[in-house]
């Protein structure tokens, strides 16, 4: 070998390293020039040099000029197109070839494996069996136990197992590491285990296979066992221990794992940044979080996009949004991943106006959503109640083709059960091919928000008989319907399966929807004594819920005792003031209304304003009581009036239960013919086009008052309106409510 070919071999080298494809080229048209008749050896790294860059067609000029290409030549082409999946030309080239060794079968294996052909990768087998044992070694059967694991085929990687004891390679370290994964991939851990065992000079290699399976099954004290167990452990090791623990829920014990490989001094990698950051968000552990961050910030990886993406997304989970958008912003590079951590984390924080807009900034920076993200922005979408930006991305969906993708059907179930339109949601789901039970709670829950109670419970009967496991948010949905329905004994019934059919623990969201089935259908005390028993004290809700129930039946006794636990609770919470303070308006107890008003001055608590909100042309119009900020009030006001008018000639009466201040009557009705809804609703009537539903949303419950109001409206209008307060759907049509007046 000359001094030139050793010169321009290791050129070519640091040149592929680099991924320098134009130097490669520029090398090349120097050994043409410099070098008359360059020996085969440096042909072939040239093949090589080109291979690794994916310029196959110079790889294949180059072996064409070689004059007696030996078989080092043709194995290095070959394994250019194997490595490359070009499988029709890599056949083509394996059967020119003048004769075949082990290296040449090994390719032409690897090329079908690598791209999981599990027939033609047997039929290769096979072909090498025949030929002789010889061209058998520890590649051959580490490739195909790779396929094996990867394609779930314990069956043939038993096979495989069986001819590496046949053929005497069992005491390999390169095969029994792919052995222990392929057992522990496909479930069979026992196996996994004796092998493992079986393995005389265990390395570092075969340790962290065997832990990284053993985490994989949940089998988490064996694998930290083992880990301590190790002569050596290094930086892989500590960051396979630190994931599976993250994977498997131990936040609080991957931290300590991550700050013990600190104190060993370690280097970390991107994997164990990310591992460690999720275990944080998982933790809410903010000031952990900032310490990690810290420390990054003076590695070499501040700039990676795994990492960067980690932090978004560990901000978001510890609700600091600021510095995530700060993370966000800082990132040179960012990929679908990137962009969807933020856009998940504006979702689940609430900002789900924000969400929308960062998808459409994704696009503009030509990035190409998956199905996460796809599915995260219509959540957002749902979140909103925006059906129509929602159908939009139904529509992108559609095109883009990720409407195949379980992700995005459940997202589009949950956006038009959550805007109303649940039987296009039933459409979806009928017509969706995959269902999990996400799917099915997805449309569970889009009945129960709507009261329809049989339909709910029918659907979750159906749901149980196809054989599918029901988790705790299904049975809220299960519960909330029967609450919003009445059906108590059923509700118990569900309660009750939950421990006993289903083994889920009830947490407090399933204890306040039986408070408030029992609040609804008007069984104070059994609320009292059910909440007595509780393992755990209701939350603000649970007790807002009982108080909300006791103003409704009067019950000034319970209600004292609901508001006295909710201020206990939350002493800045409005709703012990003001569900109290209707009670005593509802009774004429006008003093004590007056001392309740005081009381919140003096503590300075503020009622929550209700607003009602419907969208037009693209644009958001926010009603509150008595607003005159709507350039179009007149118009609103007056058509309120003359809807007043009829409706009483049609036998309206005002609820006066509803105004909590003791003022005339005439100064009654107008406060209540001003409330928010009342003024969304007509301000829809007037520029919502006929035939067209009005939509209107409101953050609070809506009243007895309006919602009487509103069934009258529909009627003497003849239009359909669909209001969404804070507990479910209503809607209103001939004068009916779809909840029957019971929410």
């Amino acid at each position: 070998m000359s001094c030139s070919s050793n010169y321009y071999t290791a050129a070519l080298k640091v040149c592929c390293e680099a991924r320098n494809h134009a130097q490669v080229k520029k090398l090349h048209c120097r050994i043409i020039r410099t070098v008359p008749n360059p020996e085969t050896f440096l042909f072939n790294n040239l093949i090589s040099a080109y291979g690794k860059l994916g310029n196959l067609k110079n790889a294949r000029n180059v072996f064409v000029k070689i004059p007696q290409p030996n078989i080092f030549s043709w194995n290095t082409l070959l394994s250019v197109y194997s490595k490359s999946g070009c499988l029709q030309e890599m056949l083509e080239i394996f059967n020119r070839m003048p004769k075949h060794d082990v290296v040449t079968w090994n390719s032409l294996l690897s090329g079908y494996a690598g791209n999981n052909l599990i027939i033609e990768s047997v039929r290769v087998y096979s072909m090498m069996l025949k030929d002789g044992s010889v061209n058998l070694n520890r590649i051959t059967f580490s490739t195909m136990l790779i396929l094996s694991s990867n394609r779930g085929f314990v069956d043939l990687g038993r096979q495989i197992h069986g001819q590496i004891f046949k053929f005497g390679y069992q005491s390999y370290l390169f095969v029994g590491s792919p052995l222990v994964d392929m057992y522990a991939k496909t479930g069979f851990i026992n196996d996994a285990q004796q092998v493992f065992k079986e393995i005389p000079d265990k390395n570092v290699v075969v340790y962290n296979t065997m832990i990284t399976g053993l985490l994989r099954c949940g089998l988490i004290a064996e694998a930290e066992k083992l880990f301590h167990k190790m002569p050596e452990k290094d930086s892989i090791s500590w960051t396979t221990i630190i994931t599976g623990l993250t994977q498997n829920g131990l936040f609080r014990e991957a931290v300590d794992m991550f700050r013990e490989m600190r104190l060993e001094g370690l280097c970390m990698d991107q994997f164990t940044f990310g591992s460690v950051l999720t275990a944080c968000g998982g933790l809410l552990a903010l000031g952990e979080g900032k310490q990690i961050h810290a420390y990054i910030i003076r590695t070499d990886y501040q700039d990676n996009i795994f990492v960067g993406s980690a932090l978004v997304d560990m901000y978001c989970k510890c609700r600091n949004v600021k510095s995530a958008e700060a993370v966000f912003r800082k990132m040179r590079h960012k990929n679908v991943i990137s962009w969807t951590a933020m856009l998940v984390g504006y979702g689940q924080n609430g900002y789900c106006e924000e969400a929308v807009r960062i998808f459409h900034d994704m696009q503009r920076n030509e990035i190409h959503p998956d199905d996460f993200t796809l599915g995260s922005v219509i959540s957002s979408c749902a979140n909103l109640a925006s059906l129509e930006e929602g159908a939009q991305f139904h529509g992108h969906a559609l095109v883009s083709g990720l409407i195949c993708f379980v992700t995005v059907s459940n997202a589009l179930v949950t956006l038009y059960g959550k805007c109303g339109n649940i039987e296009y949601a039933h459409q979806l789901f009928q017509e969706t091919k995959i269902k999990d039970e996400v799917s099915w709670t997805a449309l569970v829950s889009g009945y129960a928000q709507f009261g329809k109670a049989n339909e709910t419970i029918s659907l979750f009967e159906t749901m149980l008989a196809h054989g599918l496991v029901p988790d705790g948010v299904t049975l809220v949905g299960v519960l909330s319907a029967c609450s919003r329905a009445g059906l108590v004994e059923k509700g118990y019934h569900y309660f009750e399966s939950m421990v006993k059919e289903h083994g889920i623990t009830p947490i407090l969201d399933h204890y306040t929807c039986m408070i408030d089935l029992l609040s609804r259908a008007g069984r104070l005390e059994e609320a009292k004594n059910f909440i007595n028993k509780m393992p755990f004290s209701p939350d603000a809700i649970g007790w807002a819920t009982l108080l909300s129930s006791c103003r409704l039946n009067g019950n000034l006794e319970i209600g004292k005792w609901a508001a006295k636990s909710l201020h206990e609770l939350e002493p800045e919470n409005p709703a012990s003031y003001v569900l109290l303070s209707s009670i005593y308006a509802a009774k004429g107890k006008w003093d004590d209304v007056a001392k309740l008003r005081k009381g919140m001055r003096e503590k300075g608590v503020k009622k929550e304003p209700g607003y009602s909100w419907i969208k037009y042309k693209n644009k958001v119009h926010v009603f509150s009581a008595d607003d005159q900020s709507s350039p179009f009030s007149g118009q609103i006001y007056a058509k309120l009036e003359s809807l007043y008018l009829k409706m009483i000639e049609e036998g309206y009466v005002p609820d006066m239960s509803f105004v909590l201040h003791d003022v005339e009557r005439s100064e009654k009705i107008s406060m209540l013919n001003h409330h928010s809804e009342k003024l969304a609703i007509a301000f829809g009537l007037i520029f919502i086009p006929d035939g067209l539903q009005i939509r209107v949303v409101k953050n609070l419950r809506v009243c007895g008052d309006c919602h009487n109001a509103t069934k009258y409206i529909s009627r003497i209008t003849q239009r359909e309106i669909l209001v969404r307060d804070a507990v479910r759907f209503h809607l209103f049509k001939d004068g009916i409510c779809s909840c029957g007046d019971f929410w």
